[in-house]
């Protein structure tokens, strides 16, 4: 069964943006991390959606490649300009091994089930430069309760759930992780940071990463 299905929602959701859209500003964490960063460093944004972080990345100077399912995500980035765009998927990466000294992934590496997850982690691994690091989310098994009362849902393996969410991506599946599980995932990986974090206090509890590729 396919289970990252989960781009046929947001290449829609890009095909329709509208200007002001929160989709289309750099998130301070990432904003914070890149300033960690070396100079013209090769990254690499995983589901870079409409480029709001890739492009940001590359007008501070980086070496920006972004990659993406959603083809209408990345018809906007190439409207910029400045940013070489890949259409491919999370868990097969059209790349050398060590390509990227950095890879960012925000709000995207759940969008699967564990198989999905597993594969797509090995991918960023081998990707990355020994002691390159890795930017990302993944959601909270703190959120999952809070899904369960808003919306009717069923889980279609471990930790991976969908919802009858309609006109959201909950429909596709999620996963949701504790602590202990997280690391478990990231094998090859050295925790530079990690925090459990409600976005918007509604809730929406994400895990917030930083990892760095071990030789």
């Amino acid at each position: 069964m396919k289970t990252d299905t989960a781009d046929s929602h947001w290449n829609q959701e890009w095909a329709n943006i509208e200007t002001g859209s929160a989709w289309l500003t750099p998130e301070p964490d990432v904003q914070a991390w890149a300033a960690t960063l070396a100079p013209g460093a090769r990254i690499l944004d995983l589901g870079a959606g409409v480029g709001r972080h890739a492009l940001w990345l590359a007008g501070q100077g980086f070496d920006v490649t972004a990659l993406d399912a959603a083809p209408d995500g990345l018809a906007e980035i190439d409207k910029a300009g400045g940013v070489t765009t890949v259409l491919g998927r999370m868990d097969a990466l059209p790349f050398e091994d060590g390509a990227f000294d950095h890879v960012l992934r925000w709000n995207v590496i759940y969008h699967g089930n564990e198989d999905i997850l597993l594969r797509t982690i090995a991918e960023i691994r081998r990707v990355l430069r020994p002691g390159g690091q890795y930017l990302g989310t993944m959601l909270s098994k703190r959120r999952l309760p809070h899904e369960q009362t808003r919306y009717p849902g069923r889980e279609i393996g471990r930790n991976a759930w969908v919802f009858d969410a309609p006109g959201t991506d909950k429909g596709h599946p999620h996963y949701f992780c504790s602590a202990a599980e997280l690391l478990a995932l990231f094998s090859g990986f050295e925790v530079k940071a990690l925090e459990d974090r409600d976005h918007s206090g509604d809730g929406s509890w994400h895990w917030h990463l930083v990892m760095e590729r071990l030789g």
